[in-house]
C-alpha cells in the first residue's frame, strides 16, 4: 500500500495570497492620490472603468506599453526600488505625448519569483508617484507571483497607458518643412536606455558606484529616474504651433527624432549646441564608446525634442523655461540628401 500523499497547498508552491492581499492594502492610498474624477470606479474590480464622455468633440486615443529594459538589473542589484516605478510610467506616457494626447490612465504588471511586500510597494508606490507626475490615474494593474520563473529577489516590469487628443489637434508631422527648427529638452540622465551597455561599462570599471560626477554619484546619475514631460509640454501646445515631438528613447538621438519627419526632409543635428552631461561623458570614455554609437543607443542630454516654425524658435525656448525645463535649440529641418537623413556635426 502506497505512502499517503502529503496535503499541498498554494502556499506550499511558492504563491503567498496573504502576501498578495497585503501589498493590495498598502497601495490603495498610493493609489487613490493618482485619481481624476473620470475614473469611476476603486482598485478591485475585473476591468477598471474610465468616463470620456463631455471631454472630447472627436477623441482619438493614443496608447503606449513600455517597459524600463535592463535598468531593473541595476535597481536591484543598489537595492534601489522606490524610484524604477516613475521611469516606467515615464517611458509609456512620454511616448504617448508625441502625438499631443493626454495620457488618461496606467496599468501596470509587476512578475516575481517570490513576493516580498516592501519592495512591491517601493516599486508600485514609484509607479503612482509617475502617475501623479504625469496627471494620469493609475487604475489598474497585475502583481503575479510565479515560483521558479525568476531568481530570488529579481522582478520584471511593465506599463500600459492610454491618453486622448483632439482628433484637430493630433499632432503627427505633416506640417514640418526644411528650416524649421529642432529644440531639445534636457533629459535627467540616461532615462531608461542603453543599460546592457551601461552595465557592461559599469561592470569593466570595477562597479564605481560612489564615483563623483560632477556632484552626484555614479549610482544617483545612473539611477536619476525618466523625466516627465507630460505636463509642461501640454502647456507649451496651448501656447506655440507644435509641428511634431519626439521621445528620445531606445535608437538614441540619430533614430527617433527622424520618425516624426515625413520622408522627403532629414535633420541636422549641432552636437556643439549642447554639453555632454557627465555621466555621458564617463560612460563614453570608460566604455571607449565610438561617438556614432553613443548618438544612437544613448540620448545624450536631450530626453524630448520639440519641432517648430524657426521664427517660433525663441517664443517656445522662452515658454518651455518659463514652464521649468531646460532647452535649447540643437538642430533643424534639412531636405533629404539621398538615403541619408540624418546629419550630426
Amino acid at each position: 500500500m502506497s505512502a499517503e500523499k502529503e496535503s499541498l497547498t498554494y502556499r506550499a508552491a511558492g504563491v503567498d495570497i496573504d502576501a498578495g492581499n497585503a501589498v493590495v492594502e498598502r497601495i490603495k492610498p498610493l493609489v487613490a492620490r493618482t485619481f481624476r474624477k473620470e475614473v469611476m470606479a476603486g482598485l478591485g474590480g475585473f476591468g477598471a472603468l474610465f468616463e470620456l464622455a463631455g471631454r472630447y468633440q472627436e477623441p482619438v486615443l493614443v496608447s503606449g506599453t513600455d517597459g524600463v529594459g535592463t535598468k531593473l538589473k541595476l535597481a536591484q542589484t543598489l537595492g534601489r526600488h522606490d524610484t524604477i516605478g516613475i521611469d516606467l510610467v515615464g517611458m509609456c506616457v512620454n511616448d504617448v505625448l508625441v502625438q499631443g494626447a493626454e495620457p488618461l490612465f496606467f496599468l501596470d504588471y509587476f512578475a516575481t519569483g517570490k513576493l516580498d511586500v516592501d519592495t512591491t510597494v517601493a516599486v508600485v508606490g514609484g509607479i503612482a508617484k509617475g502617475c501623479e507626475l504625469a496627471g494620469c490615474a493609475l487604475i489598474g494593474g497585475e502583481t503575479a507571483e510565479m515560483p521558479d520563473m525568476y531568481p530570488p529577489g529579481e522582478y520584471d516590469l511593465a506599463g500600459f497607458c492610454v491618453g486622448a487628443v483632439e482628433k484637430a489637434a493630433l499632432i503627427d508631422g505633416a506640417t514640418i518643412a526644411a528650416g524649421d527648427a529642432i529644440l531639445g529638452i534636457a533629459s535627467s540622465g540616461p532615462h531608461s536606455n542603453g543599460y546592457s551597455l551601461i552595465r557592461r561599462i559599469v561592470e569593466r570599471a570595477g562597479k564605481p558606484f560612489d564615483l563623483d560626477l560632477g556632484g552626484t554619484t555614479l549610482a544617483d546619475a545612473l539611477m536619476a529616474p525618466t523625466t516627465i514631460y507630460v505636463k509642461p509640454v501640454l502647456q507649451l501646445m496651448r501656447q506655440v504651433p507644435v509641428k511634431g515631438m519626439a521621445h528620445i528613447t531606445g535608437g538614441g538621438l540619430k533614430e527617433n527624432i527622424i520618425r516624426v519627419v515625413p520622408d522627403r526632409l532629414g535633420i541636422a543635428l549641432d552636437s556643439a549646441s549642447w554639453t555632454l552631461p557627465p555621466v555621458f561623458d564617463w560612460l563614453m570614455r570608460e566604455g571607449n564608446v565610438p561617438r556614432e554609437e553613443m548618438w544612437r543607443t544613448f540620448n545624450c542630454g536631450i530626453g524630448y525634442t520639440v519641432i517648430v516654425a524657426r521664427e517660433q524658435a525663441s517664443a517656445t525656448l522662452a515658454a518651455l523655461q518659463a514652464l521649468g525645463l531646460a532647452a535649447r535649440q540643437i538642430g533643424e529641418i534639412v531636405p533629404a540628401r539621398g538615403t541619408e537623413r540624418v546629419h550630426i556635426a
